[in-house]
Parts: C-alpha cells; structure tokens; sequence
C-alpha cells in the first residue's frame, strides 16, 4: 500500500481560487463533490419515492442539492476538528487544512457556524416533520467523527448520517412516515455502509498504527464476501421500498443496471490498491443515479 497515497486535489479549479480562499475549499472538500453527491443522492431517492408532483419534486431536489454541499462541508468541518491530530499521522489526510495548520481552529469554527445557519435556512423551506428530522442528523453528524474512537463499525454509522437523505426526502415529499420510507433509509445505509469500507481501504495500515478502528480493519481479506451480501441486501430491501410504494414494473426491470454497478465493484476490488479504491469509491455516484432512474422510471 502506498504511503503517499492522497485523495486530495489541490490542482484544477481551486489553483485559481485567492491563496487565502484555497484552504477554506480544501477543508469542505470542494476539490471531491464525490461526497456531496453521495449525500444529496439518498435524498433524491426519497423524494422521487415520495410521489410529489413533478413541480414539487423539482423544487425539492434543488433545496437537497444546495443543502447537501453546505451540509457536507459542514460534517467535513467538524470531522476534521476532531480528528485533526489522527489526521497527522496518515498520508491520506495530512495535507488536510487544520491537520497542515493552513488553518486554525477558531477559523473552522467560524465557517462551521456560518454553514449550519445557511443549512438552517434550506430547513426551513421543508415541512414541520422534516424540522424534526433534521435536528436528529445533527446529532448524526456529531457523533460520527468519534465512532473510528470506540467502534469497529464507523463505517456503519457513516451509513445512518449519510443516508438519513433518503426519509429526509421522502417526507418533504410525501409529509409523512411510511414503511417504504423505512426501507429505502435501510436501502442507504447498507449501500453507504459497503462503499465506505472500500473507502476505509485506503488507510488500512495507517489506520492500524493510529489506532483508528474501521470495517476495512476488522474485515481485512474478508470485505469481497462482506461486499457480496451487503450489496446484495441493499438490492433485496430497495426492491421492497418499491413495492411498498406501489412502484411499477419499469423499476424491477431497472434494477439490473444498479446491481451491475454493484456487481463491478465486489468484482474489481484490490483492497492494497489504494487508488483502485478510491476509483471504485467514486463509481458510487453513477450507482445513486442509475437507483434515482430505476424509481423515476417506477412512477410511469
């Protein structure tokens, strides 16, 4: 494994950002939109399922869009104050903003305000029961950064925090709690709970030497089979999310095209390739679209 190995991207449009703007873009991770779209695309999946009109629909996908990036940037805030000193002593993350000391505690401090009062805004313009919802994630966005501290399963909390978009979205949809809400927010978290154990990949050893608890840790030579069931659950319940909601036979058929994608990264993975990971990280994107595809096609 690669010590030098590092994921981020100081080149490319934050090059041409002011010296003093370029470590506020890095710690938000503005250089990666890999990890907004991973948070947005569960949202997106709710509100589809919601059934809203398509004018609603619209509009709320935008707010999710918006309120993804600033809700990202905000975990990646509070993610790296804690974790600051681990962060150090991976090759990874040491170039990070304050593990670097590019920027100072108080500085994150201020931006992270400025970010839950923007993502405040964003809540607002959805229903009273997604005010409700919403403070919940905050407690998720809290904790997450300490569970790689006690648990070996962080990846399995990353899943509750980052998949909480999917009954986010369907309730600004539907303005309600239903039993497919329920299983699309299990769908997420079993797909957020595989991809970030490849992304975990990527420190393994490092983790090892920090003491930084993780599934790719724990799992070691055993994540291909890991991957194998989680994937295959995440299916199996996205399948009953849609026959909850009453989806049509165009969702079944579009289901092979997420689970290929799936398929492919069970198949391809090299758990000492640290950019392999990264790569077949990244694929998630297109795997949290061709899902919103299948339950858009599931309305017609």
């Amino acid at each position: 494994m690669s010590s030098s190995h590092t994921d981020i991207v100081t080149g490319g449009w934050v090059a041409h950002l002011p010296p003093s703007w370029r470590p506020y873009a890095l710690l938000l991770r503005l250089d990666r939109p890999i990890g907004a779209w991973l948070l947005f695309l569960p949202g997106l999946w709710g509100i589809l399922l919601s059934g809203a009109p398509l004018a609603r629909m619209a509009w709320l996908a935008a707010l999710f869009a918006v309120g993804s990036v600033v809700m990202r940037g905000a975990g990646c805030v509070v993610n790296d104050m804690w974790d600051r000193d681990l962060d150090r002593l991976v090759a990874r993350t040491a170039g990070r903003p304050l593990a670097s000391g590019a920027l100072r505690m108080w500085q994150a401090a201020v931006l992270l305000v400025a970010l839950l009062v923007a993502g405040l805004l964003v809540l607002l313009q959805l229903p009273l029961l997604c005010w409700a919802l919403g403070a919940g994630s905050l407690v998720l966005v809290g904790l997450y950064p300490l569970a790689k501290r006690v648990t070996w399963w962080p990846q399995l909390v990353m899943g509750f925090t980052f998949g909480f978009g999917a009954p986010m979205g369907y309730v600004a949809g539907a303005n309600r709690i239903g039993w497919a809400c329920v299983a699309l927010y299990a769908t997420a978290i079993l797909w957020d709970l595989g991809f970030d154990t490849i992304y975990a990949h990527q420190d393994r050893e490092e983790d090892a030497s920090a003491g930084v608890l993780s599934t790719a840790r724990l799992l070691g030579r055993h994540t291909r089979l890991f991957l194998l069931v989680c994937y295959t659950a995440t299916i199996a319940v996205l399948a009953v999310a849609g026959w909850l909601a009453g989806l049509s036979q165009w969702f079944t058929l579009a289901l092979p095209l997420p689970a290929a994608f799936l398929l492919w990264q069970v198949v391809r993975l090299d758990i000492d390739d640290p950019a392999g990971c990264l790569r077949l990280f990244r694929l998630n994107r297109e795997t949290g679209l061709a899902v919103a595809a299948a339950i858009l096609l599931g309305q017609l």
